[in-house]
């Protein structure tokens, strides 16, 4: 099935991919082309039907924005916003993404294939975001839950000392959020990791990765007082 963005407005878009057919097994998800998307804004923005979706072009800001259930597969880059208030499903982004990519959402995995601005993460309650490359200033800044993987290097002030997201990088930080520090993964975490790894196809042994952790959790993990859920905050 294929449609083109630059025939449709947002709204009739939407509509038709929600009222695509879902097959009886719910294994074999319905393949939708997305054509005409270069330099679009507020692209496919609430998709909420289990299709997959692929499409080729540079998106505008605000890409998929409180997206669920559908998995999508974008060849190109994406201005700033991209997945903010995503709340289940799938986005792969196969270019650059701008400032804020999964802010506050919820649930699900966000890919970024290249890197990131600044405010990656940004007041996140769940899901998953994986940046394959660099990330910028303030990563997780506000975030209380979920995960942020980051396979290059960060910029300042990454982490949040009030915060549980748990944060993984590859390379190196230019500065830490004040009262966070880095430590090494426990067998556990290296385990996860790698699952979560080959789930967002990026390649990479999770030994190579360290955390980003509040120095009171830390203490807390040290004193064997086990997962901390979180009297520590």
């Amino acid at each position: 099935m294929r449609f083109d963005l630059s025939e449709h407005d947002h709204e009739s878009l939407r509509n038709a991919i929600a009222a695509i057919p879902i097959l009886d097994d719910g294994e074999d998800l319905p393949v939708v082309q997305v054509d005409g998307v270069k330099g679009q804004h507020a692209a496919m923005m609430r998709l909420d039907h289990p299709v997959r979706i692929e499409a080729e072009g540079d998106l505008g800001d605000f890409a998929f924005a409180h997206h669920a259930q559908a998995t999508v597969r974008l060849t190109g880059s994406v201005g700033n916003g991209v997945g903010e208030g995503m709340r289940s499903g799938t986005i792969g982004i196969r270019g650059n993404a701008g400032i804020g990519p999964g802010v506050a959402m919820r649930g699900g995995t966000l890919a970024i294939y290249g890197s990131v601005g600044d405010r990656c993460g940004a007041a996140m309650r769940g899901g998953e975001i994986f940046i394959r490359g660099d990330a910028g200033d303030h990563i997780g800044i506000g975030a209380l839950g979920g995960t942020i993987v980051i396979g290059g290097n960060a910029g300042r002030w990454i982490g949040n000392a009030q915060s549980d997201v748990s944060i993984f990088i590859r390379g190196s930080a230019e500065s830490l959020a004040e009262g966070v520090t880095e430590a090494p993964l426990r067998k556990r975490e290296q385990l996860r990791l790698g699952l979560l790894l080959i789930n967002a196809s990026i390649r990479g042994d999770a030994s190579e990765f360290r955390r980003i952790v509040p120095d009171a959790k830390l203490h807390a993990e040290q004193a064997q007082q086990g997962e901390v859920v979180p009297n520590w905050r």
